[in-house]
């Protein structure tokens, strides 16, 4: 009986001490654009969609862990900035502000980014990595693999990473999970399917619970229940498996998923400035 006193004695001491000890995190949703899709058939290889168009978010995140930032994603190239939808463009992408004026907003300066996650190697997850040259890179090793070949994969535009892949910024390749803090708080999650490296990526908050952010392992929340895979997808059948842990995860972590591109996902954070906590 005293072996057992003491054993859930301890276990409550340990809890106390790491919830003492636990990191502040908090979570940010960006506007990092909008993408016009003409035929949203483009999404599907079995022709789910058709007549149906649609205008897709781009949202990237801010991460504060304690003192330290992480940006998720870094959406359109700021070359896009107030661009008007063509309606005749099977994809059409178009920016009302960039990421460094809406981290001004929040007093978080582009050299305060200590850490740049993304998610896979597609110019609308990417846009404007190069704003933030002192950071860290974290992505994924099949997608930096990926981006040396020639010809280069559907929609990669290597030159957005330049600080990293010309300019020796520090990078790190992700192969598997990865705790990016140590302390299990943000986890970037492997997902290959849409691309060699995509990954997606976990965020636990200490009121709002577990986040997950999708990166690009759907779309929108349709893919889901057509099992929808992009006809540009790397790989069907990762995709389909990524699909499938993406949401068991969800189911058993009681998380709430958002897809990135899903204009009725996004807002389930709070909108900007405010944070998830």
């Amino acid at each position: 009986m005293k072996i057992v006193t003491f054993a859930i004695a301890l276990a409550s001491v340990l809890t106390v001490a790491q919830a003492a000890n636990a990191a502040e995190v908090k979570l940010w949703r960006l506007d990092c654009g909008s993408i016009q899709v003409k035929d949203l058939n483009a999404f599907s290889d079995t022709y789910d969609y058709t007549g149906t168009t649609r205008v897709l978010t781009d949202s990237c995140y801010l991460i504060k862990h304690d003192d330290a930032y992480l940006i998720w994603d870094t959406g359109l190239p700021a070359g896009m900035l107030n661009a008007p939808f063509d309606d005749n463009a099977p994809m059409s992408p178009s920016l009302k502000e960039t990421l460094p004026a809406q981290l001004e907003k929040l007093g978080v300066k582009p050299d305060d980014i200590g850490t740049v996650g993304i998610s896979h190697y597609h110019f609308d997850h990417m846009g404007q990595a190069a704003d933030f040259p002192k950071a860290k890179l974290l992505m994924g090793q099949g997608d930096l693999a990926a981006m040396k070949q020639d010809p280069l994969p559907f929609a990669v535009m290597p030159d957005l990473l330049a600080p990293w892949l010309k300019n020796g910024a520090p990078v790190e390749e992700v192969m598997g999970d990865k705790d990016v803090f140590g302390d299990g708080s943000v986890m970037m999650l492997t997902m290959p399917g849409h691309t060699p490296g995509s990954y997606a990526l976990l965020v636990r908050l200490e009121k709002t619970g577990p986040v997950l952010l999708s990166g690009d392992i759907v779309h929108f929340e349709e893919q889901f229940e057509h099992n929808g895979v992009p006809p540009f997808n790397h790989d069907r059948a990762q995709s389909l498996a990524s699909m499938d842990r993406l949401q068991h995860m969800a189911r058993s972590l009681k998380a709430i998923l958002v897809v990135q591109h899903d204009a009725n996902h996004i807002n389930k954070l709070p909108a900007f400035p405010e944070p998830a906590e």
